[in-house]
């Protein structure tokens, strides 16, 4: 009876996610696709300020752009820190939108979609939990992480390593992945842990659902039941970022629930993710919501 409930429980939760995100995922469009403004330029300088217009003339000291509000504009190479072409982003309303710059994972679990070749980028949440990805192929990336715990008195210490498979099946639509988290704790004598899951997800790299099932694994033997994720991404802005990431849990007879919800925040190249996470489980009567605070520095070809 209880395996039931909970199946139940899981089928509503699933149910009630595609229900809010599949439209959303349905009816987004591109809002915009740069025609004759495929010349334009992004100039961003040392002091904060960012000039979106056309190169009128440029030479080895400084260059002129001509935007739609400030007119022409004259600025000195030295005081330039990057100049970005439209291929890096898109105009929507108006406004410049980069790329995402953290579309491949939400806070913690990743999706469907891949690094590029050559891509990378550096992970931290709350200074403990550090993380590097790259790309390898367009297809195929890993990374390496470690809990840095030999500063605090020798402490035993985590790392991991996490390759992942990316395949997109239609374009900027739908997307399977595949990977494995496969770590150890150093100072010990105890067997490995992990994880090796399997994802579909749904949607564009701005606005996506993504359902998954992974296995745990631990000294040596493998969970009976998977590990059931549910998450999603909706861009609210040329910076900012809805996240959920939600999984369920069987272990016991039992299924606990974890589930989460705020933000991501583009400052500059840098994404920083914040959030509550929410345990759900039979018979706990006090609700404690964990703080989830994280950046991400994408370095490398992106």
């Amino acid at each position: 009876m209880k395996a039931l409930v909970c199946f139940r429980i899981i089928y509503l939760h699933l149910v009630f996610a595609l229900l809010i995100f599949f439209p959303l995922v349905l009816r987004a469009q591109d809002p915009g696709k740069p025609s004759e403004e495929s010349k334009m330029v992004l100039v961003q300088t040392k002091d904060g300020n960012e000039y979106l217009g056309t190169i009128t003339s440029e030479d080895e000291i400084k260059i002129t752009i001509r935007t739609q509000n400030l007119g022409d504009i004259t600025i000195f190479r030295s005081d330039i820190v990057r100049i970005s072409g439209m291929d890096t982003g898109r105009m929507v309303n108006g406004e410049f939108w980069f790329s995402n710059p953290q579309a491949t994972r939400y806070y913690w679990l990743p999706n469907g979609y891949g690094l590029k070749k050559g891509e990378s980028y550096y992970q931290n949440v709350w200074i403990f939990f550090n993380q590097v990805s790259t790309g390898i192929t367009d297809n195929f990336s890993i990374g390496a992480g470690m809990v840095p715990l030999f500063l605090f008195a020798g402490s035993q210490t985590p790392v991991w390593i996490t390759p992942k498979v990316s395949i997109p099946v239609v374009k900027d639509k739908f997307n399977l992945g595949a990977g494995a988290l496969a770590g150890t704790v150093i100072g010990t004598d105890e067997g490995g842990f992990g994880m090796l899951y399997g994802l579909s997800t749904f949607g564009s790299r701005d606005k996506n659902l993504t359902i998954g099932l992974g296995w745990a694994f631990a000294g040596g033997s493998i969970a009976n039941a998977p590990t059931v994720s549910v998450a999603g991404m909706i861009r609210t802005g040329p910076r900012g970022y809805f996240l959920t990431e939600n999984y369920f849990i069987s272990a016991g007879g039992e299924t606990i629930g974890l589930m989460s919800a705020g933000g991501r925040r583009i400052i500059k190249r840098i994404s920083l993710d914040y959030g509550l996470f929410l345990p759900i489980a039979p018979g706990l009567e006090t609700i404690i919501a964990v703080p989830w605070l994280g950046i991400t520095l994408p370095f490398g070809k992106n």
